[in-house]
Formats: structure tokens, sequence, C-alpha cells
């Protein structure tokens, strides 16, 4: 059965105060039309319009042609009705499903209810029930209680016989908030067929937070680094001057401080290691700092989507002491790192090769997330 999708994608997005279109706003990473599309393209429609701000049709045209090689991109209507009707004016196929990109994860499986109940009814629709005791007001007072179970909370894609929905379109006197309500108004029934709990919609600031909160991927990376004391020079440790002790021997400037976090940050995004990224057949990283392994890592997270949420690391030697300077290392790390950074020092009780003051090591882990 061949069915055509229409992504209506053009809404100012005012009410999430976001400051540009709704499809363009980020959750883990991804616009949300990104992430309706990476759902759609499972469906494998055999016809895609996306319908786009009038202002970001190329940017829009950009991002879809990541998922699909062959797709229209329309401008969007002063309201959502017209922009549905913008779209459906470029569908050749009987079969429609009209989806909302500010309901970016609805999964597969609701697409596929959707398609199949059109084989016996002109417009259908996914839907929820309701969790909540639901209540009729008026002026500030409860007239009544309304029966839940009588209700649900309808969702997209909604699909449709495009005959009927072209017609209901073009005749409509008003206004609907959805097309299944358009086409119940000319006496249509609608099917009903179950939705999804992530088919929520994204229309204020707490709905992009609970969508960052179930999609953004946190991951978690441990880093190890040692080095020991040579012979002259000062000390950088954590990216900071300790004049009393001489420079940590190494190909850079020895920060083992510097060094772990990087390393706990490339692991968390499964990025390699500071050796594969910046190691000795890298001669342009002869001699640089902790604080420019650190910059070159953030970018190197930046380009693969990730930024760093927190990181710890643990200082292992007898010298130098580090508690008169921690809040100054927790200070100057985070700074550089763009997250809080928690500082711990140990010695090894005298124990291996960090006991008689030969070096310094640095255990670290980091919290990565994908950013947006």
């Amino acid at each position: 059965m061949a069915v055509a999708v229409v992504l209506v994608s053009a809404g100012k997005g005012t009410r999430l105060g976001a400051n540009l279109p709704k499809a363009a706003v980020s959750v883990a990473g991804l616009t949300l039309l990104e992430h309706s599309l990476k759902n759609i393209a499972q469906f494998a429609p055999a016809e895609l319009v996306v319908v786009a701000p009038s202002e970001l049709i190329a940017e829009f045209s950009e991002i879809t042609a990541k998922h699909f090689d062959s797709f229209e991109v329309v401008p969007g209507g002063e309201t959502r009705q017209l922009s549905v009707q913008n779209g459906l004016a470029a569908i050749t196929q009987d079969l429609v499903l009209v989806h909302d990109a500010a309901r970016a994860f609805v999964p597969k499986e609701v697409f596929d209810l959707v398609a199949a109940g059109l084989e016996k009814a002109v417009s259908v629709v996914p839907a929820i029930n309701l969790a909540d005791t639901i209540k009729k007001v008026s002026a500030e007072w409860v007239e009544n209680t309304v029966d839940r179970s009588e209700l649900v909370a309808v969702q997209t894609p909604q699909g449709f016989r495009v005959k009927e929905l072209r017609e209901a379109l073009e005749n409509a006197t008003e206004d609907f908030t959805d097309e299944a309500g358009l086409l119940e108004s000319l006496g249509h029934k609608t099917l009903v067929v179950n939705g999804h709990e992530h088919g929520f919609k994204v229309t204020t600031a707490a709905d992009l937070e609970r969508a960052n909160a179930m999609f953004s991927e946190s991951r978690t990376g441990i880093g190890v680094d040692a080095h020991k004391f040579d012979v002259s020079g000062e000390l950088v440790l954590g990216c900071l001057v300790w004049p009393e002790l001489p420079q940590l021997e190494g190909h850079s400037d020895g920060d083992s401080v510097a060094h772990a976090i990087v390393d706990a940050l490339l692991s968390s995004a499964n990025l390699g290691d500071i050796g594969s990224n910046f190691g000795v057949d890298r001669p342009e990283f002869k001699g640089a700092t902790g604080e420019r392994f650190i910059s070159e890592t953030l970018a190197i997270l930046a380009r693969n989507g990730f930024e760093p949420v927190n990181v710890s690391v643990q200082i292992v030697g007898d010298k130098p002491k580090i508690a008169p300077r921690r809040q100054e290392l927790q200070e100057r790390l985070s700074e550089l790192v763009g997250a809080p950074v928690s500082v711990l020092a140990t010695t090894t009780d005298g124990l291996g090769f960090l006991a008689d003051s030969k070096g310094v090591a640095a255990v670290a882990t980091a919290l990565v997330r994908a950013a947006g």
C-alpha cells in the first residue's frame, strides 16, 4: 500500500520561547525536524513533502536530503491548516499521513498502525488514554467531572484518503486543530488506533526539557595518565604553574591532570585517546600545553555532536600538595572544560613509584551528552 507523508514543520514556536522556528530547535544534538525525518525514514513512505518556514526552505532541504533521496519542500501558510493544504497540493499518492515535526519522537510502529487503518477508514488518528482526572471548568469553578474513560488524547501522524482531505481543505470555512476534526465536521468517521507515549507535542519550554531528559544520550569515560619529574623547568599541573617543582617529562608539557581529563572526555564519546589524536606522530603538538589539548578535545567532541557535563579528576602523588590550591584548580579546569570539574588528591601511602615523589599521576572520569 503506497502511502505519502506530509511533515508539517512550519510552526513559529512562539510558546517555546526559543526565538527560532520550532522544527529548528535541537534536542539531544538534532533538530526536531531531523528527529522526525529519522522516524519517517524507517516507515519508508512512497512520497515525502516537508512544509517549512519560507525563510528556511534551503536549510530544511539540506537536512531532509540526509535521510531521503526524493522529497519536496514547500513553504507553509499562515495557519497549520493552510500549511497542510500547501503540502497536500504536492502529493500524488491516494493515501497520506499528516505528521507534526513537533511530535518528533513518534516511532515507526505508530505510522504502520495509522497506514493500516486507511484500509477501512477515510480518517485515522493515533491516540492514548488520559491518565489525569478531567474536569469541566467555568469561571474558575468546576461544573462537573468528565468521565475520562470516554476520552483520549489524539496525536499524529493522522492518516487520510487524499481525495476527501483535499476536498475538505479546499471547502473549509473555519480552522480546525486537526484535519480529522475537519473531516468529522463533514460527517466522516475517524478510526482510532494506539498512539505512543513518545508522541507528545513539544510546545513549551517544559516540553523541551522533557524531550532532552528522555532522548539526550549521556556517556561516561575514564582517563589515566602519569609522568615522572624532569630535572629542570617548572611544573605545570592542571593547567597551573607550580614553580617549586620541576616540570614533568613528556612529548608535550607532561600535564598528567590535563591529559587524564582529555582521555576521559575522548573515551566517553568513543573518539580514541590522547595518543591517537595528539601523539608523537603529530609534530605540531610537541610541547603543547594541557590547555591546548583540552581545547582541541572539546572541538573534536563538538564536531561529533557531544558536549561535557562534568569531570572528576583524582591526583595521585606525594607532591605537590593540592589542598592549598584545590579551589583554584577546580575553577581553572572548569573554565577550560566549560563544565564543572572537581579535583581530589591522594598519595600511595608509601607504595609504588609515586611514593618517593618521582612523579604525578591522575585518574579522571567524564560525563558527556549529545549536544543541544
